[in-house]
């Protein structure tokens, strides 16, 4: 069998499995329409609120990703002084378009990631508590963090493509397929996986703290009467929960960046695991390296919370 058709062989199993899950859930939801809609809203709107907030804040993640390889093996020359040096070098000497390397299979991610993200999260939520005045910390942090290790380690190969294409720039040719094509050849359906432990770790953190934030924040915001449920009070909800993402997720991110980023064809991996990672950055290049890109990190999850979430709890005022 030639590598074309066990590639496509591939992607009909890995998005027919997405979708099927994706139906599996749907129908543990019961059998009415009013509840049918109700229960898809959130896949559908959680993935279109993704896309949206991705495609605005990119330039920002490319940066941060430029920023957190550099000091690995393959990467040790320091090109980069700060996120601000990193947008303004990177245009200059690759042009503006390079700013968007690697922007297809990341929105391909957010299309799968954010959809089941925010649709299990939700789902979960219902299973324990119907109204949203009785939720609690501990139930949505159990939800966040169930829901991002499922859905991250469904997107990874899309993630891992992403990185790729972020880090070499235009030192990586061709589309998308091609790039995804090039590192099955080499790598195997393993290298789509690669980095996928410490990716569902990052996403328990980052989702298993963002979304419950969201919510309680938002919660205490209206029931205080500080706020009504308005724009004003998704925006702090949002700028506070991605604060809370970046800080608790950065140290995972920057070891997820570099596993997803070497190259193992022959030999021992530089990093074998995330502590492995972790204690071989920190012992190597000291504690605050496991915070290199953090602003970045952050100027990128604070907007893209806010885009998300604003545009997230407008499309649920849609009358569908």
């Amino acid at each position: 069998m030639s590598v074309f058709v066990r590639l496509k062989v591939f992607i009909c199993l890995y998005w027919g499995g997405l979708f099927l899950l994706l139906a599996g859930l749907h129908q543990t939801e019961g059998a009415s329409t009013e509840m049918t809609n109700l229960n898809w809203k959130p896949f559908i709107y959680g993935g279109m609120a993704s896309i949206v907030a991705e495609f605005g804040t990119f330039p920002i993640d490319l940066t941060k990703t430029r920023l957190q390889v550099q000091g690995q093996t393959q990467c040790m020359e320091v090109r980069y002084r700060g996120m601000f040096h990193a947008l303004l070098r990177i245009g200059r000497e690759e042009g503006v378009r390079a700013l968007y390397s690697g922007i297809s299979p990341a929105l391909l991610r957010q299309a799968s990631y954010g959809t089941i993200k925010i649709g299990t999260y939700n789902t979960l939520k219902k299973l324990f508590v119907s109204r949203p005045e009785d939720e609690t910390m501990v139930i949505n942090v159990f939800c966040g963090v169930l829901s991002g290790v499922l859905s991250s380690s469904l997107a990874n190969p899309t993630d891992v493509l992403k990185i790729r294409m972020q880090a070499q720039g235009s030192l990586l040719q061709g589309s998308m397929m091609a790039n995804f094509i090039n590192i099955y050849q080499q790598e195997g359906t393993r290298g789509l996986w690669r980095g996928v432990i410490p990716t569902a770790q990052r996403a328990a953190i980052v989702v298993g703290v963002e979304l419950p934030v969201y919510d309680i924040t938002k919660k205490h915001l209206i029931l205080s009467g500080l706020m009504g449920d308005t724009i004003y009070a998704h925006f702090v909800s949002s700028f506070t929960c991605g604060l809370a993402g970046a800080l608790a997720s950065n140290p995972v991110d920057v070891v997820r960046t570099r596993m997803m980023n070497q190259r193992v064809l022959a030999g021992n991996p530089l990093y074998k695991g995330t502590l492995d990672g972790l204690m071989k950055t920190w012992r190597n290049e000291g504690f605050f390296a496991l915070y290199k890109g953090f602003w970045p990190n952050w100027l990128r999850l604070g907007p893209w919370n806010i885009i998300f979430f604003i545009t997230y709890e407008q499309l649920k005022k849609l009358p569908l």
